[in-house]
């Protein structure tokens, strides 16, 4: 998985955050069953969801947290 930036957060539309959200908690999930304790990536993971949640809530979207 590459680093996502808030950078490149920006330069996204609705669509392209709301489906890459999905795929990072997909991803999320996925880490989660292979590894028995955090790893790295589920960090980096993790980080890039609340990325995307916070430029979402900042710029008046609604998306809640599951």
């Amino acid at each position: 998985m590459a680093l996502l930036r808030y950078k490149d957060i920006k330069k996204m539309d609705k669509k392209e955050l709301e489906s890459k959200l999905k795929d990072l908690r997909f991803e999320l999930i996925k880490a989660n069953v292979t590894s028995q304790k955090q790893n790295a990536k589920t960090k980096e993971i993790k980080k890039a969801i609340s990325r995307i949640l916070t430029f979402t809530i900042s710029n008046g979207g609604s998306e809640k947290s599951k």
